[in-house]
């Protein structure tokens, strides 16, 4: 049909092809079809028998390049106990069986087996989280950076719109590729040099878990730095090169990837099928690229960045136009919203200091004196959309940082915003209800998770009823909360449970944590260091350990009560015990109906 006698580039990816922003090999594929090149995307192909899904559109010009999916596969597919999750979020129908375990690997093999002298490009949150050595939970072992693993020939971490289009200009050249930002290869001479940071080898990591957390730490800096280092690491007789990340987006450019010609859809092959992640972001728009909040559980940061890139007014504006015109749209916008929904427009006032900082979050211990709060655009573009006619309500349906709506700043213009907001907010934007995440009551657990004491909760809390009662609203906050975090006890869970059903909550939206690569809470799990401070951290390991902290969740269910009670005597806690579950409470809910049976995967937060 386009009259092509061979494509540039071909990718492969694990997931359902749905293009549109939201989407890792849609972006790719649009951005190098903006540059002029021709590409072809083959999704979830099947990797068994005669490998024809990777055979159809025979070799490309240039290289194959490998997106896994927008989520880690292994956390796609299993839960913390290393379940089968209910649904796989990103294939149609929510099927298990169209993408392998692990299909940056399993692509890669089947590709190098057929095409060997054909180069391969890896991306995506899975290759992009083990570019070094990395605790993988779901083989419990500490494993080299993936391109030992993956016959490819370099990896593009991060969001890799600048990578991909000077990688596929280089390769066209048949030049050099080794100097390229935000792209990581093996090498086996290299020198280092007076610039470059030398992490502890893989195999001194393996004999040693203090040298794994060490090198965490310099990983996770330079992974946030304005002006990075690069990064060295030896592995056997080779080395693993990480080139520094391309700096920050500009809002020009970041408005050039979203304004592409996405068609927002699934393509027609899914057609009458469903493909739940696709389901629940159709009706949202992404405002703002990277995070500053640097939650230690989290991977947005060690992926995006923690700083801010805004999409420009009027780029929102066009694509939410677009939203109102298809065809099941009913004047709802689900989510209007990013990493964190209220980081839109913030900066550092004085840049020169953002450009030598080396702490992963500007709001952790405290907020950075230099962090300009002011929440006056992100008004500006919430009434700008909703003065749109085709617009009913745009809800935010992103996690709401209220630290930064409580923080008193010097600039009370800045103060007057966050107030102005947080009214507009509760009584303009919530559907009935409020998502937030305190993740814990515990302030020393929350230290080690990188958020605000739970004080601050609170006070939120307060604020928050108080505008409900005074705009007469009937609207719920609902918290999310983890638990077998490291440094997390069984007492810390029963205060936990203690203290959210003084605040009359029964609690919904829950986890356990789950060890993912690249995060400073998987470090400090695997290793028992705290990658900052090498203080031993101790963690909920086993399955029963972690199942004990979980079951203080539910302690409003009859079928809990026997093992919270021995739970509680066990540690030294029996004084609890008539107030967290009381015979009279169980009397009560007997006599309504049972709570529903949690489905597995159904409340998973995705990061």
């Amino acid at each position: 049909m386009r009259g092509w006698e061979e494509v540039d580039v071909i990718l492969f990816s694990g997931d359902a092809y749905v293009d549109h922003p939201s989407f890792g090999a849609a972006v790719i594929g649009r951005i190098l079809e903006a540059a002029g090149y021709r590409v072809a995307i083959v999704p979830q192909p099947d990797w068994h028998g005669d490998y024809r899904d990777f055979k159809k559109l025979g070799r490309p010009r240039l290289f194959f390049g490998i997106s896994p999916g927008c989520m880690d596969s292994m956390v796609n597919k299993y839960t913390a106990n290393r379940r089968l999750r209910s649904e796989d979020a990103y294939s149609p129908d929510g099927r298990h069986d169209l993408r392998p375990e692990y299909p940056t690997i399993v692509y890669s093999k089947i590709l190098r087996e057929l095409y060997p002298d054909v180069p391969i490009v890896l991306g995506g949150i899975e290759a992009s989280l083990r570019r070094l050595t990395h605790y993988d939970y779901w083989q419990d072992k500490l494993r080299p950076c993936i391109l030992c693993d993956a016959p490819a020939d370099i990896i593009i971490y991060g969001m890799g719109e600048k990578a991909i289009v000077e990688l596929a200009r280089r390769i066209e050249a048949g030049d050099v590729m080794t100097d390229i930002p935000q792209t990581v290869y093996l090498s086996k001479e290299v020198t280092p040099t007076s610039d470059d940071i030398v992490l502890h080898s893989h195999e001194e990591c393996l004999r040693d878990k203090r040298s794994q957390a060490e090198n965490f730490r310099h990983i996770e800096e330079q992974s946030n730095m304005m002006h990075a280092q690069r990064l060295l690491q030896k592995v056997g007789h080779e080395y693993v090169v990480v080139n520094p990340p391309y700096p920050p987006m500009t809002t020009e450019e970041l408005d050039a990837s979203f304004d592409l010609p996405y068609t927002r859809l699934p393509h027609p092959k899914y057609k009458g099928k469903r493909i739940p992640a696709y389901e629940m972001i159709k009706h949202s728009v992404n405002i703002h690229r990277g995070c500053f909040g640097g939650c230690a559980f989290c991977t947005i940061s060690a992926h995006q960045g923690k700083f801010i890139t805004c999409r420009s007014k009027e780029s929102i504006l066009r694509e939410v136009k677009q939203v109102t015109q298809m065809e099941d749209f009913k004047g709802y916008l689900s989510d209007l919203g990013g990493p964190s929904a209220n980081m839109y427009g913030m900066h550092g006032r004085n840049h020169k200091a953002c450009e030598k900082c080396k702490r992963p979050s500007c709001i952790h211990p405290q907020i950075c004196p230099n962090l300009d709060t002011n929440h006056s655009k992100l008004l500006e573009v919430y009434r700008a959309v909703d003065a749109l006619p085709d617009i009913k309500k745009s809800f935010i349906g992103s996690g709401v940082r209220y630290d930064l709506l409580l923080y008193k700043s010097k600039d009370e213009a800045a103060n007057k915003a966050a107030m102005e907001y947080t009214r507009e907010l509760i009584t303009r934007h919530v559907s009935g209800r409020l998502k937030v995440a305190p993740e814990h009551t515990s302030d020393h657990v929350l230290y080690l998770m990188r958020k605000p004491s739970f004080s601050q909760f609170y006070d939120f809390k307060r604020i928050f009823d108080r505008i409900n009662r005074e705009e007469n609203l009937r609207q719920q906050i609902i918290p999310y909360f983890i638990s077998s975090h490291p440094g997390c006890t069984e007492a810390d869970m029963a205060e936990l449970a203690i203290t959210t059903k003084r605040l009359d909550f029964q609690l919904e939206q829950v986890q356990d944590f789950t060890p993912t690569p690249m995060t400073v809470s998987t470090e400090t799990w695997y290793t028992g260091y705290d990658p900052y401070t090498l203080q031993p951290v101790q963690s909920a390991k086993t399955q029963r350990d972690k199942l004990a902290q979980r079951q203080y969740f539910f302690w409003y269910k009859p079928e809990e009560r026997h093992a919270i009670e021995q739970s509680l005597r066990r540690i030294g806690r029996p004084d609890l015990i008539n107030e967290l579950c009381p015979h009279g409470d169980y009397r009560k809910d007997n006599n309504r109906k049972e709570p529903k049976k949690e489905k597995r995967g159904r409340n998973r937060r995705h990061y």
